[in-house]
């Protein structure tokens, strides 16, 4: 049995979500997949940081991810600089709730859609663990292709592990 696609919406953070992101993003399940600067145990003083830090940006570059009214992930575009100024990397996080219900590969879409008409890039990439096969999945099915395998290019929680380079062009 299939399970049912959750509606989802992409918006901007707000002060209110302190307490849902909180609720959330503690979670050892979703830290271990992503770079030190994600703290585990993830506590309200790290909420409201991350908040403060990503609030600002005009246009917006992070979103969270609501569904039933909550913030329950979070998912960002963010453009480089020199001679990468082309291309922004994305990344994201979703509650472990809402893992397997179809919200990722199509909120990755979204950020695509909404990356190319808002920034002036041809290319989006993101970097996920060679381990993370759940992260290559929603990749592969918002239409990304995997470029590159970067060699014990990771060094996370006492181990090297390779990264992967999925990218999306602009038609």
């Amino acid at each position: 049995m299939e399970k049912q696609i959750t509606e989802f919406t992409l918006r901007p953070w707000k002060e209110t979500d302190v307490e849902s992101l909180v609720q959330h993003a503690n979670n050892r399940n979703i830290a271990c997949w992503l770079t030190n600067a994600f703290p585990h145990p993830y506590t309200r003083e790290d909420g409201k940081n991350y908040i403060k830090a990503i609030s600002g940006h005009s246009p917006t570059q992070v979103f969270a991810i609501e569904v039933n009214g909550e913030a329950v992930g979070s998912i960002g575009i963010f453009p480089q600089s020199d001679i990468h100024e082309k291309n922004a990397e994305m990344g994201y996080w979703l509650s472990e709730k809402y893992w397997g219900l179809g919200i990722m590969p199509r909120a990755i879409q979204e950020m695509v859609e909404y990356g190319f008409k808002t920034f002036d890039i041809t290319r989006i990439f993101a970097r996920p663990f060679s381990t993370n096969r759940g992260s290559q999945r929603v990749l592969e099915k918002a239409g990304f292709e995997l470029e590159a395998k970067l060699k014990k290019a990771i060094y996370k929680d006492g181990e090297y592990l390779d990264e992967w380079i999925y990218s999306k062009k602009k038609e």
